[in-house]
Formats: C-alpha cells, structure tokens, sequence
C-alpha cells in the first residue's frame, strides 16, 4: 500500500501530455528536470549531459544486459522548479510511462518530493545535485530511503569546507549570511554554515533573509554593512547573485562574496560581471584540474554544445553512469534487481571524482572543490577531502 503524504496525492491528480511509449523492448529511463522555472540552465545542463551518455550506448547498439542488448529510451519531463510539479512528475514517469529508475530532480526542493514518490513506488531515483540531507531520508522514520541515491555530496560537508576556507584561507572572523528563506536548499546551507561558521570560533554579525522573487536587498545589506563583516556568504541561486552582489557594491561593500555551490552556472558570470569578480564558492567540479576520463567528457560535450559543462552537466554524467553499472550489474531491466544491484555498489570513479558509497547509504562520500570567478571565468583554488 502507498504511502501517504500529500505530494503523493498532487502527484496522483497530476496529468501531463505525451504519454505514448514505444511497443519495442528497451531500458526505459526518466529525467524530471527543471527546465522552466527559476533555475532552467539547470535543468539544460542536466538533460545536455544526459542525451550525451544515453546516445553514445545506443550508438554503440545499446545496453548489454546479462545476454539480451537493449536501447535506452530515455523520456524528459519538465517540473518547473515546482515542488508538486516534480511530485507529478515522477509519478507520471513511475507509474505510467514504467520507467526502470529516474535521474533528477536536482534542487533540494524538487528532488525530497519526488524521492518520496520514488519510495513509496518502489523505483530507484538518483539526483545529481541536490545536496540537501532530507533527499534520501525518509521523513517518517528518518532512516535512509532505500531506492534514493544522489551523485553529490551534502549540505553538512559542504558547510564545513566553506566554513574552514572563510576562516583559513580568507582569514575571516566575522560572517554575515543572506538567503532566501523561502527556499529549502539556501534555507539549509545558511543555517549549517552558521552553525558550523561558530562552532570554529567565528562570529555571524548579520543573518539576514529575503523571499524568491524579490528584487530589493538594500534593508539587508545595510544590516549587513553596519555588522563590518569579513566575508558575506550568499547560498542564493546563480539567478538571484548577480542583483544582490550589484546592489552591496553600490552601498560600498566590498568584503569578498561566500557561495554554495548553487551558483555554479556560467550565467552568473555573464548576469554578475564585475559585481561578482574576485568572489568564492563550493563547487563539485573543476575543468582546470581533470582527470583522463573527465576530459574526454569535456571534450565530447563541448563538441556537442559548443560550452563547456558546468557541474550539473559533470553530475548528471556521473548519475547515468551509476545507474548504467547498477543495471549491468543487475543484469536485467528490473526494478527492484536495480536497487538492490545499487546498494551493493561501494566504489564509483567518476568524471567529478570517486564515489564511495557506505552499505545503507544513498550518499556518496566525496572531495569538494572551491573556485573563484575571477576575470569572467571559474579558477580552481582548492581542493577539499571528505
């Protein structure tokens, strides 16, 4: 029996077009992506990294699996950076078009809705960028989900690299923090960073809030300025940055900007410009320090898209490739083979780096590393281990 919330019920009444299916055997695969909505390079990035994977097996006559080949039918569905949208989707994808496991989606708000439909109908999801720890927790009984995995690390580890780097290498003492209260991701980043910013001895002179879609920070940034603080962390989006960082050099700020890694689209170089030069943030990706196999990823989806991929792109590559080996191992396209083939995985080398999975676990343990944008592009600055 399903399990109730009320994202199942959204999802159950939600009908989306489109849903006719090909007749012929294949691997079916689902991506519920945030196409339209706030953060559509996102999803762009997402679906770009996995039609490249995806075409690539099927070039090659499709996916081996024990004695059969199958091709890849890979279905996109856009969720609108919805929450109830994502919930939708990911029932449509389950439920009526049978999908073997879903990718996506890939921020936090998204991907803890759908993860509860994934759970509850039994089908394995993998997020590639949603670091928020209630992705693969089951909000019931707070133990780990068993069919939600994720390609990145998480909010915990990634408050503490940002937090050991303010204090270390940028020599920071006082923090002030700015974010959207009214999205879970920066809502959770801003408190663990808090938390963690203290906890190694600094000091949060301002902890300022405002909602999606405003357009006027300057109460807040005048809060924060009277604080003087050292460093100014900004978990916003990429959409949300470049108006923030414009609006505290007018009112004379110019202590260095702290982000999360929600500011790794290349538009917040285009949209930020000078405003956002010289800035910082966590990232899980870096072009300037890849290995053999990352750079042939490069290569092959610059060649595709005429860009460089960002780290969405790099995750979302990553996330196909776990499912990919947990359905060879497996060895059929089976949905409960596919989890359990998943759960036994406890070593992935990947093109952001080595995943290494604990026996229970949905998170990978996983490096991190820090860029700076600096002159119009990502610099690599530092590595951090798990």
């Amino acid at each position: 029996m399903l399990k109730t919330s009320p994202f199942l019920v959204l999802a159950l009444a939600f009908i989306l077009s489109g849903c006719g299916g090909d007749s012929k055997p294949s691997v079916k695969i689902g991506m519920n992506l945030e196409m339209t909505g706030e953060i559509p390079a996102v999803g762009a990035s997402s679906k770009n990294a996995a039609m490249l994977y995806f075409d690539k097996i099927n070039a090659n006559g499709g996916l081996k699996l024990g004695e059969t080949t199958l091709p890849v039918d890979l279905t996109i569905r856009d969720n609108g950076a919805k929450a109830d949208q994502a919930a939708g989707v990911a029932q449509q994808l389950i439920s009526r078009l049978n999908v073997v496991a879903m990718i996506g989606p890939n921020s936090g708000g998204c991907a803890s809705p759908a993860g509860e439909i994934a759970e509850s109908l039994k089908c394995v999801m993998v997020s590639p960028w949603s670091t928020n720890p209630k992705t693969t927790m089951d909000t019931t009984s707070n133990l780990p989900k068993k069919y939600v995995f994720r390609g990145c690390f998480t909010d915990p580890f990634q408050a503490r690299v940002l937090a050991k780097f303010a204090m270390n290498t940028l020599g920071a003492k006082k923090a002030a923090v700015l974010y959207d209260v009214a999205s879970e991701a920066p809502l959770g980043q801003a408190t663990l960073f808090k938390e963690t910013f203290k906890a190694s001895g600094g000091e949060i002179v301002a902890f300022e809030t405002y909602t999606t879609g405003d357009k006027d920070f300057s109460a807040q940034l005048t809060n924060i300025r009277q604080g003087n603080p050292d460093i100014i962390f900004l978990p916003a989006y990429y959409n949300d940055v470049p108006l923030i960082a414009q609006q505290a050099r007018r009112l004379g700020i110019t202590v260095p900007l702290l982000g999360s890694d929600a500011w790794s689209s290349p538009e917040i170089i285009k949209l930020g410009g000078a405003d956002v030069n010289g800035s910082y943030f966590c990232n899980h990706f870096s072009t300037q320090i890849a290995t053999d196999e990352a750079k042939q990823f490069i290569t092959d989806y610059t060649a595709k898209y005429g860009q460089a991929p960002d780290d969405v792109a790099a995750l979302t590559f990553d996330s196909c490739g776990l499912v990919v080996e947990a359905l060879k191992n497996a060895g059929k396209n089976d949905r409960e083979a596919v989890r359990e083939a998943f759960s036994q995985i406890r070593e992935y080398k990947g093109v952001t780096g080595t995943f290494k999975f604990e026996p229970g676990s949905g998170d990978p343990i996983k490096s991190a590393v820090v860029l700076q944008i600096k002159d119009g592009a990502f610099v690599w600055v530092a590595n951090a281990l798990p």
